[in-house]
């Protein structure tokens, strides 16, 4: 069976000047050719005949040749040495026990073409910006386990879980089985609006794996500040609070407090510090940044090295989103002369 490789996201207006992402430089990319045809993988599982559910299910897996192995095997933790029987009970046992979700996710997405338009236009977006990178012409959507997998590219599809989209407010994220693996800073964004920000994601991870590296801890901020940056030429028109995953009112206190937020590396002389220990409460995911209050936003470092980038990119309006991937973290941080 070919492995899925999979590129995951585990996982929100800014005042009337950081409003939104658009951009007098956002490109015309009305007539860039792109084919994405969605498949809803979950509505043909939920319907599979429970009377002859073994053949049937066999025909499903059939139909989405790399996909649907791997939602057994990946997805679903289903061992691939099992009987055909035992398989089959074993999904049919999800099923059951997932009906309620998946009838959630059919009211919210009954029609899924917002979303595949909204993607289809950020792939028109990388196709302009990355010209050689590799088209999925396939969307496939799925039910998967709460607690497990989301959004994600395998080397032919993109791959959205939509039990990771139904609504902050749905009711089970709030179990502890849940809470667990996506606490609740986290599953706030498990909104419908997220699904291309989702895709984005992933596909930029896609172009540019990222490495762990024993870099200051500016370096990294600025490596975080790229992927923003691109991510916000993939999607000009989605809110900045979104692309980073803050709240609306998160947003727009840190850009009100950006000289505190700045402050905050400077006068600890955190911004060449390479102790991991220091660099975690800065940079990824998190509940809030301690220094700043209880009401503030995590991943406060990657806020910081996006406004860096954005002064660099200011200042070298010829760069391409490649030569900036390309360029060294530490000269865009001395070259921007970033100071709020």
């Amino acid at each position: 069976m070919k492995k899925m490789r999979i590129v995951f996201v585990f996982l929100v207006t800014c005042s009337l000047l950081f409003s939104c992402n658009s951009s007098d430089r956002t490109p015309d990319v009305s007539g860039i050719k792109v084919e994405l045809s969605t498949m809803r993988f979950e509505q043909e599982l939920f319907k599979l005949d429970s009377a002859n559910f073994t053949t049937t299910l066999d025909q499903l897996i059939a139909k989405y040749p790399n996909f649907g192995e791997n939602y057994l095997s990946t997805i679903l933790n289903a061992d691939p040495k099992w009987p055909a029987d035992s398989t089959a009970g074993y999904v049919l046992g999800f099923i059951n026990a997932y009906k309620p979700v998946n009838d959630t996710a059919q009211k919210i997405f009954k029609d899924f073409t917002p979303y595949e338009k909204e993607i289809k236009e950020g792939l028109q977006f990388v196709r302009h910006y990355f010209p050689a990178y590799k088209d999925r012409k396939l969307l496939i959507t799925y039910i998967g386990p709460l607690d497990g997998y989301g959004d994600a590219l395998s080397d032919d599809a993109i791959i959205i879980g939509l039990q990771h989209h139904l609504g902050k407010g749905f009711s089970l994220y709030r179990s502890a089985l849940v809470q667990e693996t996506y606490p609740e800073y986290i599953s706030n964004r498990f909104e419908p609006d997220y699904i291309s920000v989702n895709c984005m994601k992933n596909i930029i991870n896609d172009l540019y794996p990222e490495k762990a590296e024993d870099k200051p801890l500016v370096q990294q901020m600025v490596e975080k500040g790229k992927r923003l940056y691109i991510l916000s030429r993939l999607l000009p028109r989605k809110e900045e609070y979104k692309l980073i995953g803050y709240t609306d009112e998160q947003l727009k206190a840190v850009y009100e407090h950006e000289v505190a937020v700045w402050d905050l590396f400077v006068q600890n002389n955190f911004l060449q510090t390479i102790d991991a220990n220091i660099i975690k409460n800065y940079i990824g995911e998190g509940p809030k940044t301690q220094e700043l209050g209880e009401g503030s936003p995590g991943n406060i470092g990657s806020f910081a090295g996006w406004q860096i980038v954005k002064k660099f990119m200011g200042k070298n309006p010829e760069y391409t989103l490649q030569k900036l991937m390309e360029t060294d973290a530490e000269l865009i941080f001395q070259q921007a002369k970033y100071k709020p």
